[in-house]
């Protein structure tokens, strides 16, 4: 049996091997961890599929796969001692060398000098399509909206080849694409109206919801930066083509073609000595995607200050009188509870925009993410159902999650589906702070440190506790007097706790 990495949904493609827990001839029990590997969402283990002994170890620490690929091979039935030494001298004679990773590095002049040849390929008339079917079996250098991508290696191209011949969904799609085909739905397509555009068949999208397209469609859509929702695909069964991708874009040339200056990372060791290292996948992830987020969003912060004596007090009261194994009730809980009040009364904070469709989406559900500082990155798990969760209980899950984060135990599906997220900085210090809102999400909420302040309450001055609060929102969906109003309101239920209880 061939072990390869199944599918990890929301359009995650691929994941870094941390670890390879098992060597060729090993015996396994199902369900025995084989591999830890990372994408950007999580560190998992890939578990063992049936118990055998492992013939084959394909990857090695460091290597990135894709969803489909063979990563090992397990056979039924077969000792150890029946297959470690003649298989390992096989191996030693017959397994090409492994090639260096940086061979097929993300550095920016290596994919541009890879990516020149692809796109003049794809510039080529129709004639040319068979060429083009061949360079789409190749499998991609990363998905960037998968948030994880990678390295590829020559051996894994014919890995991931063979997988694809194996797999009905994804050889039918490319085997299908006629030339001619190809060439009556670009004619028909000229022949339409300026500005007019159908929508994308429902064939396009699979079934998990990823768009339809071969690895060199998604190579060429990021290269251009086009988001490949967007586009129509004339392939077979509406599969996006690397044509329709050039088709859309016409003749615009990738930025990243532009002839300049050095990289500064070039410029850095002129000056003196540097050290270098490789990002790991939850940086490269962060980078990519806050980068997008920054990009496409036009952010406006707004910041506010809640008076929480109150409510400090009120919290302190029970920090004192609790059981100690109940949970800590941190201020990230007593935000979070408040939150998710707004949105009740502010829906068009808990939604997201849909450009393709000119739609704004209203989210009937409420799932909080909460950063978490961990030594490999900032994580955001994701807490489900807020608002039907009392204080307490927002209070022990967000202490299970953020100890599972920082453990890396945290599963895929913890880091998904977030309506609307809080970050708190307020156990590290600072006034204020601007986060960048995390799309498809419309805005985030910065909680910074409580201070002391001196306020004039019935003309008397007193000292009182006060709470930064820093609001980031998407200007597309939210107005500035929409968001100072969420964030006043989110403002009194933290300076008033009966307020705050009733509302709940």
């Amino acid at each position: 049996m061939d072990v390869t990495l199944p599918d990890l949904g929301e359009s995650i493609r691929e994941a870094e091997v941390l670890k390879v827990l098992v060597r060729e001839g090993d015996v396994v029990a199902a369900d025995q961890p084989l591999l830890e590997l990372e994408t950007d969402k999580a560190t998992f283990e890939l578990p063992s599929p049936q118990a055998g002994t492992v013939s084959r170890v394909h990857v090695k620490k460091g290597d990135t796969v894709r969803v489909g690929q063979k990563v090992l091979t397990i056979e039924a039935g077969r000792a150890a001692s029946d297959r470690r030494e003649p298989k390992k001298a096989k191996d030693d004679a017959a397994a090409p060398p492994p090639p260096a990773r940086g061979e097929e590095s993300d550095d920016a002049g290596r994919e541009q000098a890879e990516r020149a040849p692809v796109l003049a390929q794809h510039r080529a008339d129709a004639g040319r399509a068979s060429g083009q079917r061949a360079a789409d079996e190749q499998p991609e250098r990363g998905d960037e909206d998968s948030g994880a991508p990678g390295p590829r290696r020559p051996e894994k191209v014919r890995a991931s080849v063979s997988v694809k011949e194996g797999a009905a969904a994804e050889t039918e799609g490319e085997g299908k694409d006629e030339p001619e085909d190809r060439t009556k739905d670009r004619a028909a397509k000229a022949a339409k109206p300026e500005g007019v555009t159908e929508p994308r068949p429902k064939e396009t999208a699979t079934s998990d919801g990823e768009v339809a397209a071969g690895p060199a469609a998604r190579r060429l859509a990021r290269e251009l930066k086009v988001d490949l929702v967007r586009i129509r695909g004339t392939g077979s069964g509406g599969r996006i083509t690397p044509e329709d991708v050039q088709a859309f874009v016409g003749d615009r040339a990738p930025a990243a073609r532009t002839a300049g200056p050095p990289a500064p990372a070039a410029e850095d060791e002129r000056w003196g000595p540097v050290e270098r290292r490789a990002l790991t996948g939850i940086e490269k992830a962060a980078a990519r995607h806050l980068s997008a987020s920054w990009s496409e969003i036009p952010h406006v912060t707004h910041h506010d200050l809640a008076d929480v004596t109150e409510l400090e007090e009120a919290r302190r009261r029970y920090e004192a009188g609790k059981d100690k194994a109940e949970p800590k009730l941190t201020w990230t809980a007593l935000v979070v509870k408040a939150v998710v009040v707004g949105l009740r009364a502010y829906p068009r904070v808990n939604s997201s925009l849909d450009l393709e469709r000119e739609e704004l989406v209203t989210k009937r559900y409420v799932h909080v993410g909460v950063a978490v500082d961990t030594e490999h990155g900032l994580l955001v798990p994701v807490l489900r159902d807020a608002d039907r969760k009392t204080t307490r209980e927002i209070a022990a899950e967000i202490a299970t999650l953020a100890e599972r984060a920082r453990a890396r135990k945290l599963a895929l599906q913890d880091m998904q589906g977030a309506s609307f997220t809080v970050t708190n900085v307020g156990g590290i210090g600072g006034v204020a702070f601007t986060p960048i809102v995390s799309r498809p999400e419309v805005a985030i909420l910065g909680v910074a440190r409580t201070r002391e302040e001196l306020a004039l309450r019935a003309g008397q001055v007193t000292q009182r506790i006060v709470l930064p609060l820093s609001l980031s929102y998407d200007h597309r969906v939210i107005n500035g007097a929409d968001a100072a109003r969420f964030v006043r309101y989110v403002a009194e239920l933290l300076e008033d706790p009966l307020h705050l209880l009733l509302e709940s």
